[in-house]
């Protein structure tokens, strides 16, 4: 037998038990690729409008908002997670996407189905609050639903209300939203009962908590978190139920005001973007940015919208032609809209000046 022969023996058993490992064997690993893109001014795959209001007048203009996604490589059988070294190879070499450890994206005992159920719940509570958003701004008030999520060991609300009370007035005046409590409690006198108007097993009870002082604050030992809003009237968002997260809220609450003002707020151009929305307005950090950004941009979009936090990894991304803007509030950010539509080449709030912004913040 010929040395060439003997060779070929050799290299072919080892090249398709590599084949067999690259396909079998998962590495401990996952990806972030680009994903679709949706614009939530327009209608789902039914012709149904994704934004639906009932009891208010709605203004359909042109132009798009569209929140982006990214696909996360998901989480398997806890003895099969990871991806195939093709996979991992493919994703690697594609400038748009990026590989992390597994740990770094999954947590320990997570799977799709705890995935799935987590995101819907984020997509939910998301939605609410950016109704919330959009109608304080446009002038709207609209009450919170507080509910104790925790008392604090020691102090006075321990020993009288319980985790799960639905707190509706501080002292006789009705409570719509948790500054108001905040203030409502400093605002008290230590040593003095404090009269806390609940409701508990569906029942109103008027309980008697004296504040103390801690440390120059007058406390009472609870922590509200926003459990339902009243709204004036009602706002959905028609997303399909295979998205989840907390990510679209700012681009929700945009298309919300959009829809229920005049004028596109876009001036009929494509924008996208990203980023959670909280009660207050602010705008907070995703996961998968550049993916985003670069989703945005093989559909045409002309304008990015970023968190403030997610900037620094915002400017590695390739926008292509598209602008990127900074967005802090949803208040800014609807301010910086309006200066793009009325002109595209506007000066708008830059990820380049997110570094000094955020180190004034923080001292």
């Amino acid at each position: 037998m010929s040395q060439r022969l003997i060779a070929a023996c050799i290299a072919v058993p080892a090249v398709l038990g590599l084949l067999l490992f690259a396909s079998v064997v998962r590495l401990p690993y996952a990806t972030y690729q680009p994903g679709s893109t949706v614009d939530v001014l327009g209608e789902d795959d039914s012709d149904v409008d994704i934004v639906q209001v009932d009891g208010h007048e709605v203004f359909r203009d042109d132009g798009e908002l569209r929140m982006t996604t990214v696909r996360v490589s998901p989480a398997q059988d806890p003895d099969e997670r990871g991806i195939g070294l093709t996979a991992l190879m493919s994703t690697w070499f594609d400038g748009d996407n990026a590989v992390y450890p597994y740990d770094a994206v999954h947590q320990s005992d997570e799977t799709a189905e705890s995935n799935r159920q987590q995101g819907q719940l984020q997509m939910a509570t998301s939605q609410d609050v950016a109704v919330d958003v959009a109608l304080e701004e446009m002038g709207i008030e609209v009450p919170q639903v507080l509910t104790i999520t925790q008392l604090t060991p020691g102090l006075p609300a321990e020993d009288v209300l319980e985790v799960g009370d639905v707190v509706r007035t501080i002292g006789g005046t009705d409570v719509t939203d948790a500054a108001q409590l905040v203030s409502l409690v400093d605002d008290s006198t230590p040593g003095e009962p404090l009269t806390v108007g609940v409701t508990r097993d569906g029942k109103p009870l008027e309980l008697d908590v004296t504040p103390v002082d801690v440390d120059g604050s007058t406390k009472i030992g609870i922590l509200p978190e926003v459990s339902d809003y009243e709204f004036p009237f009602e706002v959905k968002i028609n997303i399909s139920p295979q998205i989840g997260g907390p990510s679209a809220g700012l681009i929700f609450s945009l298309a919300i005001f959009d829809t229920l003002t005049e004028g596109s707020l876009t001036g009929g151009r494509t924008v996208a973007g990203t980023g959670e929305i909280f009660p207050d307005g602010s705008v907070g950090a995703i996961g998968g940015i550049q993916q985003k950004i670069a989703g945005a941009r093989d559909e045409g979009a002309e304008l990015f919208l970023v968190p403030i936090e997610n900037c620094d990894d915002a400017l590695g991304a390739d926008p292509g032609d598209m602008r990127l803007m900074m967005a802090q509030s949803m208040h800014d950010v609807r301010e910086g809209l309006e200066a793009f539509a009325a002109d595209p080449d506007a000066t708008l709030p830059s990820c380049d000046d997110a570094d000094e912004i955020l180190s004034g913040a923080a001292s």
